[in-house]
């Protein structure tokens, strides 16, 4: 697209626009005085800078050169329109630089997800940018152990997850207790139940996520089991998304234990039932780099603050808060 710059100046009569490159190879030619030299700073063939100055000179119906076989010189015409054409693009490099500036400035949160299908960052997020329609969110789908070495070398600006295996230089606060519960085909023999003891659990094969992913959900599992007096029988296999996950119980090759708050328990062909005896709600937590947070960290703790509160995420308070 030809960028033009369009003049309207009293005494300029016929002028219906030029283009900036038409500008800078007159100042450039203005200062060599010398065609091959100006093209050669200008990085283009010497007759189609002649081409441009001519058809520029035609645009203001004037002449700006006096040419011979050796010598280029300014017209009275040419010396005055420098000057304003030098302030043209002069002006013309400043709202650059200004538009770089402000894009570079512009407030930008790095929030770390584990998975896409869990809806809790997600409907954070959403409140925070409602609240903040100028804040540019990048979401990154990471496990948990990794968002702690991001948040600490500053790649990472807030997460979320379990809060159990915390590093010193990390800081978290309990936004929700999710429900935990178990995803089943609808076929199962728990499909007709109202609820799922967790000591029902010992009998069936348990995905787990990956632990360089999830470590601290496949911990919550694991010790849930131990205290209804039973080892998991851990399915053989991993799986790098819930939708897989999903895929593995349609096929009833394995239960999956997972909160209420993952896409994957409205999976059709299945059916979610929460854990009973003991009920189970699985802690999620935001995580920040240690010592006071910025604004927008300020921001998003504030905003799961105002959704916990609106809709009962820690209703269970006699719960821990790990």
């Amino acid at each position: 697209m030809r960028k033009t710059v369009r003049i309207g100046a009293p005494g300029w009569k016929g002028v219906t626009g030029m283009e900036l490159r038409q500008l800078r190879y007159f100042v450039t030619l203005a200062e060599e005085l010398h065609f091959g030299r100006a093209a050669a700073r200008e990085h283009i063939v010497q007759s189609a800078l002649s081409q441009q100055v001519q058809r520029l000179e035609r645009e203001l119906e004037v002449r700006l050169l006096d040419r011979s076989t050796h010598h280029v010189e300014l017209t009275a015409a040419g010396a005055a329109f420098l000057v304003e054409a030098r302030q043209i693009l002069d002006h013309v490099g400043r709202a650059a630089q200004a538009a770089r500036t402000a894009a570079a400035s512009a407030p930008t949160l790095r929030a770390g997800i584990i998975d896409a299908g869990y809806d809790s960052m997600p409907q954070i997020l959403r409140a925070v940018q409602q609240r903040h329609p100028g804040l540019t969110i990048h979401q990154v789908e990471i496990g948990t152990p990794e968002q702690y070495q991001q948040l600490a070398d500053g790649r990472l600006d807030i997460g979320i997850g379990r809060a159990s295996l915390t590093p010193p230089d990390v800081a978290s606060e309990l936004v929700r207790l999710d429900p935990l519960g178990v995803l089943i085909p609808e076929s199962h023999r728990f499909a007709g139940q109202e609820g799922v003891p967790v000591a029902s659990l010992a009998d069936e094969a348990l995905l787990l996520g990956e632990d360089t992913r999830t470590p601290e959900f496949n911990q919550f599992v694991v010790e849930l089991c131990r205290s209804a007096g039973f080892a998991p029988t851990v399915y053989e296999g991993t799986v790098a998304s819930n939708r897989a996950a999903a895929d593995l119980v349609l096929q009833g090759r394995c239960v999956l234990c997972v909160p209420s708050s993952s896409r994957t328990s409205n999976r059709p062909g299945t059916v979610w039932k929460p854990l009973t005896e003991p009920a189970a709600h699985y802690p999620w937590s935001l995580l920040w780099r240690s010592g006071d947070p910025s604004a927008h960290v300020t921001a998003v703790i504030e905003s799961a603050r105002h959704l916990a509160d609106r809709l009962g995420w820690l209703a269970t308070a006699d719960l821990p808060a790990d």
